[in-house]
Protein backbone atom coordinates (compact mmCIF):
# COMPACT_ATOMS: atom_id res chain seq x y z
CA UNK A 1 0.00 0.00 0.00
CA UNK A 2 1.61 3.25 -1.07
CA UNK A 3 1.92 5.81 2.11
CA UNK A 4 0.24 8.88 1.97
CA UNK A 5 -0.29 11.40 4.44
CA UNK A 6 -2.84 13.96 5.84
CA UNK A 7 -2.51 16.40 2.98
CA UNK A 8 -3.50 13.16 0.62
CA UNK A 9 -6.22 12.12 1.88
CA UNK A 10 -9.17 11.19 -0.85
CA UNK A 11 -11.73 14.13 -0.46
CA UNK A 12 -14.76 11.37 -0.31
CA UNK A 13 -13.68 9.82 3.09
CA UNK A 14 -11.12 12.61 3.93
CA UNK A 15 -13.69 14.12 6.46
CA UNK A 16 -14.23 10.79 8.51
CA UNK A 17 -10.21 10.51 8.52
CA UNK A 18 -9.56 13.83 9.21
CA UNK A 19 -12.30 13.89 11.91
CA UNK A 20 -11.07 10.41 13.48
CA UNK A 21 -7.43 11.86 13.79
CA UNK A 22 -8.82 15.11 15.13
CA UNK A 23 -10.38 13.22 18.00
CA UNK A 24 -7.81 11.09 19.07
CA UNK A 25 -5.23 13.80 19.18
CA UNK A 26 -7.34 16.57 21.32
CA UNK A 27 -7.57 13.08 23.44
CA UNK A 28 -3.70 12.57 23.06
CA UNK A 29 -3.39 9.24 22.10
CA UNK A 30 -1.38 7.45 19.74
CA UNK A 31 -2.65 5.46 17.26
CA UNK A 32 -1.85 2.16 19.43
CA UNK A 33 -3.49 3.38 22.39
CA UNK A 34 -6.90 4.35 20.26
CA UNK A 35 -6.99 0.84 19.07
CA UNK A 36 -6.69 -0.80 22.72
CA UNK A 37 -9.41 1.44 24.24
CA UNK A 38 -11.83 0.54 21.26
CA UNK A 39 -10.71 -2.72 20.50
CA UNK A 40 -9.93 -2.20 16.69
CA UNK A 41 -6.45 -3.44 15.33
CA UNK A 42 -3.96 -0.82 14.83
CA UNK A 43 -4.24 -1.78 11.14
CA UNK A 44 -7.53 -0.50 10.60
CA UNK A 45 -6.85 2.73 12.30
CA UNK A 46 -4.12 3.66 10.40
CA UNK A 47 -6.14 2.79 7.52
CA UNK A 48 -9.49 4.63 8.71
CA UNK A 49 -7.04 7.86 9.70
CA UNK A 50 -5.56 7.58 6.28
CA UNK A 51 -8.99 7.99 4.37
CA UNK A 52 -9.14 3.88 2.76
CA UNK A 53 -12.24 3.49 0.98
CA UNK A 54 -13.44 0.30 1.74
CA UNK A 55 -13.86 -0.32 5.55
CA UNK A 56 -15.55 -2.62 7.71
CA UNK A 57 -18.70 -0.18 8.53
CA UNK A 58 -19.41 -1.84 12.23
CA UNK A 59 -15.34 -0.81 12.63
CA UNK A 60 -16.08 2.60 11.69
CA UNK A 61 -19.42 2.67 13.92
CA UNK A 62 -17.21 0.79 16.71
CA UNK A 63 -14.33 4.32 16.65
CA UNK A 64 -17.31 6.64 16.39
CA UNK A 65 -19.16 5.30 18.91
CA UNK A 66 -15.90 5.63 21.40
CA UNK A 67 -16.45 9.36 20.64
CA UNK A 68 -20.18 9.77 21.10
CA UNK A 69 -20.98 9.66 17.51
CA UNK A 70 -22.44 7.75 15.15
CA UNK A 71 -22.18 6.54 11.09
CA UNK A 72 -25.21 7.97 9.66
CA UNK A 73 -26.61 9.60 5.84
CA UNK A 74 -25.27 13.10 4.70
CA UNK A 75 -27.30 14.58 1.63
CA UNK A 76 -25.05 15.42 -1.74
CA UNK A 77 -24.96 19.04 -2.53
CA UNK A 78 -25.09 19.00 -6.12
CA UNK A 79 -25.19 21.76 -8.22
CA UNK A 80 -28.05 21.99 -11.54
CA UNK A 81 -27.04 20.31 -14.39
CA UNK A 82 -28.92 23.74 -16.19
Amino acid sequence: MKRRDANQIDTETGELARFVRAKRKSLGYTQVELSKRVGVGIRFLKELELGKKSLQMDKVEQVLNYFGYHLGPVQLERQDES
